[in-house]
């Protein structure tokens, strides 16, 4: 096999341009770098998405530094999150759009198993993903599919977190 070239590859720099667009999307340059984090967790293998795991994975030599950043984005930065979906479908969207028409609108109720108790919504009840009653959240989405790809573009469940957070609600933001 031959050695790997020094620079990144295509797919990285895609990549990198697509989560520096989401990042400018979140606001204040303070958010950019953690926004980033937070992404490249969630796409890392691991089977814990939670912060303590994500920030370990990105960064085991600052550990708590790097839980710190991710848990502030989270809990406590003002950003939009439907400027920064609005930045994934201005992006996603053309893309999947070129490889084919939009065929379906989805609308889903997605079970998420939990282990804990510490996640916003999760409660004992009936979880489709695993066919019993278990600790789980559950989330609405509103997707569009072409005969390749689906997309996310607008749910419910995002704003309980903001809530208990003590972010502002979208509907008290507007008046």
């Amino acid at each position: 096999m031959p050695p790997r070239s020094s620079g990144p590859s295509p797919q990285e720099k895609r990549l990198a341009a697509y989560l520096d667009g989401l990042a400018h999307a979140a606001g204040h340059a303070d958010r950019h770098e953690p926004l980033k984090d937070y992404c490249k967790g969630l796409l890392l293998p691991g089977e814990r998405k939670s912060i303590e795991p994500m920030a370990a994975r990105l960064h085991p030599d600052r550990v708590q530094a790097a839980r710190q950043s991710l848990h502030h984005l989270v809990a406590q930065a003002p950003w939009s999150d439907e400027a920064v979906l609005r930045e994934v479908r201005r992006r996603v969207l053309p893309v999947m759009q070129q490889r084919g028409p939009i065929v379906a609108w989805i609308v889903d109720d997605t079970g998420i198993p939990k282990k804990g108790r510490h996640s916003v919504g999760v409660a004992r009840q009936y979880c489709g993903q695993l066919g019993k009653q278990e600790n789980c959240q559950v989330a609405v989405s509103l997707s569009v599919a072409t005969g390749e790809a689906s997309l996310p573009i607008g749910g419910a469940g995002q704003g309980c977190r903001r809530k208990s957070h003590s972010r502002p609600s979208r509907r008290s933001r507007s008046g």
